[in-house]
C-alpha cells in the first residue's frame, strides 16, 4: 500500500486567547478559577429547565453582554454570538493586533457551533403555535443559524479573509483550529480567529439528553454534578461560552514581534462511521485522529506531557478515552478534564479546552479534575485532580469527541 501524502511540518503561532466560561469571564478569570475552585461563580438553576430531571447548566454569570457589545449590536446576535464577539475581542487584544490596521484581506474566522441559537428557535416556535405568523422575528435565520458567530465576529473585527462555521457536534471546536491551522499552512490567510461558541439554556435539548441518560441529575447539588473519570459520574453538566484563539502563520508573529503562547502544530480527525450517539467502544475512531495528529506534527508518544481530554463525565465515554490514550501515549502523560468546571459547552468545548491547554504549556501547570472524589479504578491513566499539578512539558494534546463519531485532536507545543 502506498504511503499517504504528507504535507511538511507546520506550527502555527498562537498569539491570543479569549475565554468566556461559567468559571469566569475573559481568559485570566477562567484559569484561575480552575486552578482555585473556590473562586469560580456558583451554578445557578435556570427557570427555563424548571420541572426537568435536569434543571439546572452552568451559566455565564456577572456579564452584560448589551453593555459591553451596545444596544444595537446586541439586537442583530443570538447570545452565542455575543459570547463569540467578546471572546474575540479578547484574543485579538491578547495578540496585540488593532483591526484598524491590519490587512483585513488576510484574516479569517472559524468558529464551530453545534447548535447555533437553538434557545431562539425554541422562542420563535412558541411565539408561532401560541400567537400566530406574525409574531415570529424575521431575524431567525440570521440571527440563530450555525453560523451566525463566524459572521458576527467577522463583522464586528472587520475580517474579509474566508469566515467559516464548522458543525461536528461536541468536537467542532477542535475541528475549527484544525481547519484554521490547515488555511494558514496553505497560506490562504495571515491570521485566523478559530475557536467555538455555544450556549443552549433549551428545554427541547436538556429534555432529550434526560431521555439518552447523558445528563447529570444531580439536581441537590449542581456544582459537583460533573465528575469526570470518577466512580459515580452519571453525565455530563451542560454549560455556555467560548474559546477563541488568535493563530498566526509563524513568519508573520515574527514580522510583527509577536508574543507567542504555544503552536498548534499538528492536527487530525476522524470518523467513527459507528453510531449516532455513541463512541466507538474499542475508541479506535479517536486513535486514528490522535495518531494523525501525532504524525502530523512530527511529535512522538513519548514527548506529550498532557492530556486536555474530552472526558464527558458519561460512563462509557471516559473509559473509552482513556484506554485510548493509555493504548497510544503511554501512562505517562498527566490528563485532565476541565468540563468538571466549565461543564460540557458542546460545540465550543474545542474551542476553551484548547484554550486552557495552551495556558497550561504556557504555564506549566496542569489543572484539576475537580469533583474526582473516587477514581474510577477501571480508568488507566493517570488523572490530576483535587489541585493543579506544576510539570514539565513541552508538548500537549487536546481530544474531542463528538455526537455522529466526529473525532478530532490537536497537538499543540512550547
Amino acid at each position: 500500500m502506498t504511503a499517504p501524502y504528507r504535507l511538511p511540518p507546520f506550527a502555527a503561532a498562537v498569539t491570543g486567547v479569549g475565554l468566556v466560561t461559567s468559571a469566569g469571564v475573559g481568559a485570566e478569570a477562567t484559569w484561575r478559577a480552575l486552578n482555585d475552585p473556590a473562586t469560580a461563580p456558583c451554578v445557578p438553576h435556570r427557570d427555563e429547565l424548571q420541572g426537568l430531571p435536569c434543571d439546572f447548566m452552568y451559566s455565564v454569570t456577572g456579564l452584560d453582554t448589551r453593555a459591553v457589545l451596545g444596544v444595537a449590536a446586541h439586537r442583530l446576535m443570538d447570545r452565542f454570538s455575543h459570547l463569540a464577539v467578546i471572546a474575540a475581542r479578547e484574543a485579538v487584544a491578547d495578540a496585540g493586533l488593532d483591526p484598524a490596521v491590519w490587512d483585513s484581506g488576510r484574516v479569517a474566522v472559524v468558529i464551530g457551533s453545534a447548535h447555533g441559537g437553538l434557545p431562539f428557535y425554541d422562542e420563535q416556535h412558541t411565539a408561532l403555535t401560541e400567537r400566530g405568523a406574525r409574531r415570529v422575528s424575521p431575524k431567525l435565520a440570521p440571527l440563530a443559524v450555525v453560523n451566525g458567530a463566524a459572521s458576527s465576529v467577522a463583522t464586528d473585527l472587520g475580517a474579509r479573509g474566508p469566515s467559516q462555521a464548522v458543525s461536528t457536534a461536541c468536537s467542532s471546536g477542535t475541528v475549527a483550529i484544525g481547519t484554521a491551522h490547515q488555511m494558514l499552512r496553505t497560506g490562504a490567510c495571515d491570521i485566523v480567529v478559530a475557536g467555538g461558541a455555544e450556549s443552549v439554556c433549551s428545554r427541547l435539548l436538556i429534555a432529550s439528553a434526560c431521555r439518552l441518560k447523558a445528563v447529570s441529575t444531580r439536581t441537590d447539588d449542581p456544582r459537583a454534578a460533573c465528575r469526570p473519570f470518577d466512580t459515580h459520574r452519571d453525565g455530563f453538566v451542560v454549560g455556555e461560552g467560548a474559546g477563541l484563539l488568535v493563530m498566526e502563520r509563524p513568519e508573520h508573529a515574527r514580522a510583527r514581534g509577536a508574543a507567542v503562547r504555544a503552536h498548534v502544530a499538528g492536527y487530525g480527525s476522524s470518523s467513527d462511521a459507528y453510531s449516532a450517539v455513541a463512541p466507538d467502544p474499542d475508541g479506535l475512531g479517536i486513535e486514528r485522529a490522535l495518531r494523525t495528529a501525532l504524525a502530523d506534527a512530527g511529535v512522538a508518544a513519548a514527548d506529550i506531557g498532557h492530556v486536555n481530554a474530552h472526558g464527558t463525565s458519561t460512563v462509557s465515554n471516559d473509559l473509552i478515552e482513556t484506554v485510548m490514550l493509555r493504548r497510544v501515549l503511554g501512562e505517562h502523560p498527566l490528563v485532565t478534564s476541565t468540563k468538571a468546571m466549565t461543564g460540557h459547552t458542546l460545540g465550543a468545548a474545542g474551542g476553551i479546552e484548547t484554550a486552557l491547554t495552551v495556558l497550561a504549556l504556557q504555564h506549566q501547570l496542569v489543572p484539576p479534575t475537580v469533583n474526582l472524589d473516587a477514581p474510577d479504578p477501571d480508568i488507566p491513566v493517570d488523572v490530576v485532580s483535587k489541585e493543579a499539578r506544576p510539570a514539565a512539558f513541552d508538548a500537549a494534546v487536546k481530544t474531542s469527541l463528538g455526537f455522529g463519531g466526529h473525532n478530532a485532536a490537536l497537538v499543540l507545543t512550547r
